[in-house]
Formats: structure tokens, C-alpha cells, sequence
């Protein structure tokens, strides 16, 4: 089987030959592979021998002015396309601090959205041009990347703190700019779609919780956010794809209703955050898929990855409707072995009779 067809059959909640095997190594993983070994030339997922997910992304945002602010030996500051203010430092795979958000008022989201036009040069059609043949021919699972919800205000936009405070106090300027984003995705990616490249899914990134808990009640997330997941999933539907929802932290709370808004898949599953993928298996198993749900932090470890490996997917797998990857991504101090042994016994582990 090609990796179109074990998706396919996921989706379905039908065993396959084995079950998908995909997962997202940082820059410096691919570069440490390469120092340990793997080929320079070679794609990372040919060389394990994993599935082949490629994915389609537009631009949606306001196009804010992009320029470096200050340069030393140790970090950038830089300002990005959607008003954000951030600095990165120059250490392998570091995380970026953000420091200032242009958009924090209804004022500046005016300004913000006036910027969100809808350019034909927001669509990558000579990659698409180049690539999307040889995908398909491939057997690829081919993924639309929609960018709107919770997640890319609070991280991108506005800010935790403002966002929250504003679904308290202004939760119609909150709506517009959920309602925004996603008619901006519709849009383009319709555009796609008419032009007559298909893809296999929507997806979108929307953390909604953190260690342990949510950021919001649920009875938030019902009022302000789930009706614009229920029309991402819709728009999907409609088309005769699938639509699979990715969520860092504890999202237990929210489980009920994200089911019932369609979802179709849920990632990552995060194991440190608290959440339990035998307990989602059990519950909503029969109407979602799972991906994900195997502790990153313990991929250095390569005894104990296993065995969680051993004890997870003989039980995730059933009946179809598994994913596998890492809680999260493949960081930089997994080894080139390291991932050959994971492969190799999520392989075995996943293995249809």
C-alpha cells in the first residue's frame, strides 16, 4: 500500500497493511541525521521508510512590514508579516520570545483586516505547478493548511493575555477575527480546488490547552470558537474530504464537543499535557481517528519509546483509525539510530494480520 491509501483506510476505520507513519523533525534533527549518516541528498521519510504527508499552505496574513530590528552574536529581533514582534535566538532549534503584538485593539484589527486581501500571489502556484503531479503519482496524502481560530491570534496576532481577556470583554472583536481568517482560508484554498488541485484533508493547528488543563472553559469554546470549527469541517465535508484538528495541551474537557463539531482526526494527543489516548480511544474511537499520543520527551530513550510503543498501538491500532507519530515533533537529540529503532518497531507494532 502507498501512504494515500493507509490514510485512506484510517479515515475509514479500516485496517490497512500497517498503520500511517509520519511525524515532523526540527531543522536540526535533519542536520544531525545527516552528520550521523543519512544521505545529504536524500528526503528523511524515503531514507526511514515512513508515509508521505505533503502539505499546501497560503498566505492569509495582514503583510506587515518584515525587517530585522536588532542583530547580535546570540539572537534577531525581527518584526513579521502579522505584526508580531519577536526574538529568535541563533542557538540550533531555539524557541522565539515573543515581545510585542501590533494587533491589540479593535482599532488596529481594522487596520490589521483592511491588509488581508485576497492576491492571487498568496497562493503558491509554481510549487504547486512543479510538485503536485509528482505527489500524486507518489500516493501521497496531500494536505490543505488552514490557519485560523484560537492559536494564531493568541500566538500570531494579539497576544495570550489580550486574546483572553478580550473572549471575556470583546468576544464580537474575537468572533470577526476567527470568522476572518477562516473566510480567508475558504477562499484561497476554494480558489485551489477550482483550479483543480485536490487535496485529502483540512487541517488545522488551534491550541486550546496547556499542561493539565484548557485555556478556556468549555462552555466558551461552544459559544465562541466551535462554530468556526464546525464550518472548516463542513467546508471539508462538502468537498468529500476529511478534516483533522491538531491541539497541543490538555483538551479532555473539550472532547465531547469536538467530536460533535465533525472532527474526523485529533493530534497530537500530548502525553505530558495529561492527556489519555486510551481513554479517547475507548470513548470516541469509533468516530475519530487518533494521531499521535507517544511521549516525545521520551524519545531519547530509546527502551523506554519502545515500550510505549508495545503498550500503545496494539491498542490504538484496532479497528483502524491510528496515526502514529510523537506527541508533538522529532526534537534535535533524537538520534539517526534512535529514529531507526522507533520506525522499525512502530512497524512491527503497527502491523495489520
Amino acid at each position: 500500500m502507498n501512504s494515500w491509501e493507509r490514510f485512506k483506510r484510517m479515515y475509514e476505520h479500516r485496517e490497512a497493511d500497517r498503520i500511517p507513519i509520519i511525524d515532523t523533525p526540527w531543522a536540526g534533527t535533519i542536520r544531525r541525521w545527516r552528520r550521523e549518516g543519512m544521505p545529504a541528498e536524500a528526503d528523511w521519510r524515503d531514507y526511514f521508510g515512513v508515509d508521505k504527508n505533503s502539505i499546501i499552505h497560503v498566505d492569509i496574513s495582514p503583510r506587515f512590514p518584515v525587517k530585522i530590528v536588532e542583530e547580535t552574536d546570540r539572537y534577531v529581533i525581527s518584526t513579521t508579516s502579522w505584526g508580531l514582534t519577536k526574538k529568535s535566538f541563533k542557538m540550533e532549534d531555539s524557541t522565539p520570545e515573543m515581545l510585542d503584538f501590533k494587533v491589540t485593539t479593535a482599532e488596529a484589527w481594522e487596520q490589521a483586516k483592511a491588509q488581508m486581501t485576497l492576491e492571487d500571489d498568496r497562493i503558491p502556484w509554481k510549487k504547486l505547478k512543479e510538485y503536485y503531479p509528482k505527489w500524486r503519482e507518489e500516493g501521497h496524502w496531500i494536505t490543505a493548511h488552514f490557519w485560523f481560530g484560537f492559536d494564531v491570534t493568541h500566538s500570531w496576532m494579539m497576544g495570550t493575555e489580550n486574546v483572553l481577556i478580550a473572549m471575556m470583554e470583546e468576544p464580537e472583536l474575537v468572533q470577526d477575527m476567527f470568522e476572518t481568517y477562516l473566510d480567508r482560508c475558504e477562499k484561497l484554498f476554494g480558489r485551489l480546488w477550482d483550479a483543480g488541485y485536490r487535496f485529502d484533508e483540512v487541517f488545522w493547528p488551534d491550541d486550546m490547552g496547556y499542561k493539565g488543563t484548557t485555556f478556556f472553559s468549555p462552555t466558551m469554546y461552544r459559544e465562541l470558537l466551535q462554530p468556526y470549527h464546525k464550518r472548516a469541517v463542513d467546508w471539508a465535508h462538502e468537498r468529500g474530504i476529511v478534516a483533522r484538528l491538531h491541539s497541543c495541551g490538555n483538551v479532555m474537557s473539550l472532547l465531547p464537543d469536538i467530536v460533535n463539531t465533525g472532527v474526523d482526526a485529533l493530534n497530537p494527543l500530548e502525553v505530558k499535557a495529561g492527556m489519555d489516548a486510551f481513554k479517547v480511544k475507548k470513548d470516541y474511537g469509533d468516530r475519530i481517528v487518533l494521531h499521535g499520543g507517544i511521549n516525545a520527551a521520551q524519545w531519547t530513550n530509546t527502551e523506554a519509546v519502545i515500550a510505549e510503543i508495545r503498550e500503545k498501538i496494539p491498542v490504538l491500532k484496532q479497528n483502524g483509525g491510528y496515526i502514529f507519530s510523537s506527541d508533538h515533533s522529532v526534537p534535535n537529540n533524537v538520534t539517526l539510530e534512535n529514529m531507526k529503532r522507533i520506525v522499525e518497531e512502530a512497524k512491527k507494532a503497527g502491523k495489520y494480520d
